[in-house]
């Protein structure tokens, strides 16, 4: 893992002690790589709940209740159901917070791009049930490039955000 991922993994264990609060992960094309850095910081298990590793669209419907009709209409690949990923995690393993992830990863994305998502296209989502923040990523530089850059957006994009609940005093 590169110096950088650990520095913010590090971040974020600090800040979720401090505050008390509990964090899962709900990650489709990342494939538990986000979970993995998070506990690779000694101290994580004060915290972090669990992951569910969500690649097929039923477990995504029947585990973390993603609405069907939502995939179906937008594709899996949408902020849409990044959104209802992390309240069902959060609700799943009893969490404060969470990240979801769902992407095609590459080399190709399930109806060769007819559903207009190409490969490259990556959904982020960290939040809580209350407050929800998403991020898009649209580049394809390969399958490993992709997966890499993905779970260091979701990292900083997670300690950004538990910057700004601090701040708030949430």
């Amino acid at each position: 893992m590169e110096l950088d991922l650990k520095l913010v993994s590090k971040e974020i264990n600090e800040m979720l002690w401090r505050e008390h609060k509990t964090l899962s992960t709900a990650e489709s094309c990342t494939a538990g790589r986000i979970a993995s850095v998070i506990t690779a910081v000694p101290g994580s298990s004060n915290y972090y709940k669990g992951g569910l590793i969500c690649y097929a669209d039923e477990v995504k419907e029947d585990i973390l209740h993603v609405d069907a009709n939502v995939i179906e209409e937008q594709t899996a690949v949408c902020e849409e159901v990044v959104k209802q990923m992390i309240v069902g995690a959060n609700n799943l393993f009893h969490s404060d917070y969470s990240v979801a992830i769902s992407g095609y990863a590459g080399p190709g994305g399930p109806d060769g791009g007819k559903s207009g998502v190409i490969v490259g296209t990556i959904w982020i989502a960290v939040g809580s049930n209350e407050k929800i923040v998403t991020r898009m990523i649209e580049e394809d530089n390969g399958r490993d490039k992709n997966l890499a850059t993905a779970t260091s957006v979701a990292m900083h994009m997670l300690r950004d955000f538990l910057k700004e609940q601090a701040s708030d005093g949430e």
